[in-house]
């Protein structure tokens, strides 16, 4: 791997006296898929949070690009995105039309041949001129990374990406996010409670427990870390303890 695109040192969150992510540093390298796993209040959304700029660090540092996000906010974003299955769109516009805003947005080129590449590269042809508030769980899954992928960034937190979406079509899309890695040298920071697309899916491991990394490495050496069979095992030891 060449030189880390993101930085994290000693990143905490607190909330009225409450720490929600506590003194964590890691890296990201050009091209590496990195996935963040943890119970539910271990601190991931909150660590994404913060690495796109819309909650303030209590204390630490984000880099990215080699410029600190804190600093320089809107340069750095320009080449950062964010899919997850938790967000929305607005209603009352097409698919196509959602994407059109997108690219205007970020003052994309070409914007009809994009929206056409993306919409084939996703299957999307045909949902691209339905209206957003029709579309089935599963198609806005599919909108929120078109529009998160359209914007060639060179950083893409996922946040369960593939949640609500039908076997044969979640296996495309991590075939897709598999091939813009390679084809395009994009860093992943990825997030699902499906421990086996999280092995199938990370170079790596980034394991939260109360805010803190309790375990960094291979899926393999997660799992030996805590002396189970697999990451469901790890997961399921870590929730217990919570």
């Amino acid at each position: 791997m060449s030189s880390a695109v993101v930085e994290v040192r000693n990143l905490s969150k607190r909330f009225n006296g409450f720490t929600a992510v506590d003194h964590i540093s890691f890296d990201i390298a050009e091209g590496e898929i990195v996935g963040l796993l943890g119970p539910n209040g271990a601190g991931k959304t909150t660590t994404i949070h913060m690495l796109l700029g819309l909650i303030t660090p209590t204390t630490g540092t984000i880099r990215m690009f080699g410029m600190d996000l804190a600093r320089h906010r809107e340069a750095v974003l320009r080449y950062v995105n964010f899919s997850s299955t938790y967000i929305s769109m607005p209603y009352s516009l097409t698919v196509e039309e959602n994407l059109r805003v997108i690219a205007k947005l970020y003052g994309l080129r070409h914007v009809q041949q994009k929206i056409d590449d993306v919409v084939k590269k996703l299957e999307m042809e045909d949902i691209r001129h339905k209206l957003t508030r029709k579309l089935s769980s599963g198609q806005m899954s599919r909108l929120t990374l078109a529009k998160a992928v359209m914007t060639e960034p060179k950083v893409l937190f996922l946040d369960e990406p593939t949640a609500s979406l039908d076997p044969d079509i979640a296996n495309k899309i991590k075939a897709i996010l598999k091939d813009i890695r390679r084809s395009e040298r994009l860093s992943i920071l990825y997030t699902s409670h499906n421990m086996k697309e999280m092995e199938e899916m990370s170079d790596r491991i980034i394991f939260l427990q109360r805010g803190r990394i309790v375990a960094e490495g291979t899926a393999q050496e997660v799992v030996e870390r805590f002396g189970q069979r697999d990451l469901e095992e790890v997961f399921l030891k870590l929730a217990r303890e919570k």
